[in-house]
């Protein structure tokens, strides 16, 4: 799952170089929900009535609203920079939608995580904001490109946490289908209302190297990385299943910088050392108290 899952940035930097950001999104995951969908088999319509307005909300968040801006600064900035935000700042994240929505505490040492996070997002934008390594990339919009992954992934944590009253009541493939489905749509909605999008780019679909990287996002990304983590989730845990954070970026990082020549310096190295430590904070399992005598 970390291999599969820390691949797949490689193919949406691809993707999005040959056809529009958005667009690449809309093609993998109305695919991908489809897919799911007919995999669901008999599952497929076990969807409580009271449940479809919260199931459509959330669905335009995990993954319209998320994906539009995630696509859209990976096509952006380096992939493996991208990957970084968006997996180490997921637990933290998490922590703030939890305490807004559901009022949990959030404790010193979730206030540590978050700090630690923030600090390090701080050394991950610091050589494009003084304009080091984007200005030799050639591309301002590096740093714009890494805060729309950052604002990507906070309205995933939100629409998983809204979507936890219904993950119990239906089967796990169906609700993920049909999010997958409606985020889908919703992203053909968004590219069509802001990108040029032409029957080049349909072309382009089915076409070296754009079909090859759909087909690794839809097959790798959604259907395998989706179910293998649902299995551990299932036998681990969340905070077991939750280690992938610290797995896929490196790979991540790795592949950017042999496959595309990608730069990762110093501050980099840092920010992304300092946010991998923050997500430890933040998975980490609180110590038991010990039994009163």
């Amino acid at each position: 799952m970390c291999l599969v899952w820390g691949l797949t940035w490689l193919p949406v930097k691809v993707g999005a170089t040959h056809v529009p950001p958005v667009f690449l999104a809309a093609a993998r995951f109305t695919v991908a929900g489809l897919l799911m969908l007919l995999w669901a088999g008999r599952d497929l319509p076990k969807v409580p009535r009271g449940a479809w307005p919260r199931l459509i909300g959330t669905a335009l968040l995990l993954n319209t609203g998320n994906y539009t801006l995630l696509f859209w600064g990976t096509a952006q900035a380096p992939s493996g920079l991208a990957a970084i935000v968006n997996f180490a700042t997921i637990p933290i994240y998490t922590l703030l939608a939890s305490r807004v929505f559901e009022g949990e505490r959030i404790d010193g040492r979730k206030l540590a995580a978050i700090a630690l996070g923030t600090v390090g997002l701080g050394f991950l934008f610091a050589t494009r904001a003084l304009g080091g390594l984007s200005a030799a990339q050639g591309n301002p919009l590096e740093a714009l490109g890494l805060a729309a992954v950052a604002a990507g992934t906070l309205l995933y944590c939100v629409g998983a946490v809204l979507a936890r009253p219904i993950a119990g009541a239906m089967p796990t493939l169906t609700l993920a289908g049909w999010q997958t489905l409606i985020g889908g749509l919703g992203l053909t909605a968004v590219s069509l209302a802001i990108e040029p999008v032409g029957y080049d780019d349909l072309a382009k679909l089915v076409q070296w190297p754009v079909l090859p990287a759909v087909a690794f996002l839809v097959i790798g990304g959604s259907l395998m990385g989706f179910t293998i983590y649902m299995r551990l989730l299932r036998d681990w845990g969340a905070f077991r299943a939750g280690l992938y954070a610290f797995v896929s970026p490196a790979i991540a990082v790795a592949v950017g910088v042999m496959a595309l020549d990608e730069p990762f310096g110093w501050s980099e190295a840092t920010g992304a050392l300092l946010m991998f430590g923050a997500a430890a904070i933040a998975l980490r399992k609180p110590s038991a108290k010990p039994a009163m005598a």
